[in-house]
């Protein structure tokens, strides 16, 4: 991710706004040691707060996370960009 933009936390949110990018923002959320469900709750409340066309980026440890990121995808319509696999899973959530 390039350096440059303003980065600010807002509780367990890393948020990054960069200029040439009118609006667009990207999110880090950690939900490491979260369980189901609130690394779902947490993406859903967080996603709220951005425009359509931003991501978020979420890292969990949560054995569910996968298929619970897959069903509320579904079902809210968002799309998961990319998803890695791990000890750490990570997460790239793209707000439609």
């Amino acid at each position: 991710m390039p350096s440059t933009g303003e980065e600010f936390l807002v509780g367990p949110l890393i948020f990054r706004r960069f200029p040439a990018d009118k609006g667009h923002v990207e999110m880090h959320l950690d939900c490491k040691g979260l369980r189901c469900p609130m690394p779902i709750v947490k993406i859903g409340m967080a996603i709220r707060g951005i425009e359509p066309g931003s991501r978020l980026t979420v890292e969990a440890t949560d054995p569910a996370f996968e298929p619970d990121l897959a069903a509320w995808s579904r079902k809210t319509g968002h799309r998961v960009i990319e998803f890695a696999q791990g000890q750490v899973q990570r997460a790239v959530v793209e707000k439609c």
